[in-house]
């Protein structure tokens, strides 16, 4: 069975997505099978792994929905070894539609559950907000990790949002876990930077990850061309602060 890591910051603009891919490349690239699911109505992580949202005939949209599984809007990328179930932005217009449903809370679990077996990791891309999305992803995760950004107000929501993990714990899914923290967009020139990675690490101690993300120009731009940094310039700073990563979440989680 999979093990399933909800990526998620109710704070926009933190990395979110760009973690979210680029773990689930470099997870690929050290021989796992993948699925990343882009529940973000966004699309930035379909987008930022090649595939054109104006094509999709079905995505997440239709499995929140309950029209359709998840395994039927799963597609191959170009990497080896990583899948992704897309989405597009019809998604957020879903958010009413999913608020009146029975099992609004479920179906994310459901799906997840029918492909498990065909996956070592699942990542789930949730969105900036704590929405019926995020707390469906946040019930079908066995992880949550939290990218959180070295700049001012970096801890702003974070306290909401790790009590609606309690909540969540508490109430449907208490095998949820925080396996980390990841420090984002840190540059080791300002002293800002260490500043709040030093009050990260007051508020969440062990939780906070050694590998930091550093501001990179090559993690910025590959996006916008479809692929992973470690695909666009495997040899910058940002692919091997990635690539750290993945085999730092891999110690944790197997270790």
């Amino acid at each position: 069975m999979a093990n399933v890591i909800c990526v998620t910051n109710q704070k926009g603009g933190v990395g979110k997505t760009t973690t979210a891919i680029n773990l689930a490349y470099y997870l690929a690239k050290a021989k796992k099978r993948v699925l990343l699911i882009d529940l973000d109505p966004q699309g930035n992580a379909t987008s930022g792994l090649g595939l054109n949202k104006t094509d999709l005939q079905e995505s997440m949209t239709e499995v929140m929905l309950g029209v359709v599984k998840l395994a039927k809007v799963i597609t191959k990328t170009n990497f080896k070894n990583l899948d992704l179930a897309p989405t597009t932005p019809q998604l957020a217009n879903a958010e009413v539609e999913i608020a009146k449903m029975d099992k609004k809370f479920t179906y994310l679990r459901e799906g997840i559950r029918v492909v498990s077996k065909n996956y070592d990791y699942i990542i789930i891309d949730s969105p900036p907000s704590l929405s019926f999305l995020t707390v469906n992803a946040m019930v079908s995760a066995n992880y949550l990790l939290l990218p959180v950004q070295t700049e001012f107000y970096a801890l702003e929501g974070v306290v909401q949002l790790l009590e609606s993990m309690k909540l969540v714990k508490k109430a449907m899914n208490p095998n949820l876990k925080l396996v980390g923290v990841v420090a984002t967009m840190y540059d080791k020139r300002t002293s800002l930077s260490a500043q709040v990675l030093d009050e990260i690490k007051k508020y969440f101690k062990d939780a906070v990850f050694e590998t930091k993300i550093p501001r990179n120009v090559r993690v910025a731009e590959a996006p916008s061309h479809g692929v992973p940094v470690g695909a666009y310039d495997k040899f910058s700073r940002g692919a091997k602060a990635y690539k750290d990563l993945a085999k730092e979440l891999e110690g944790r989680i197997n270790g």
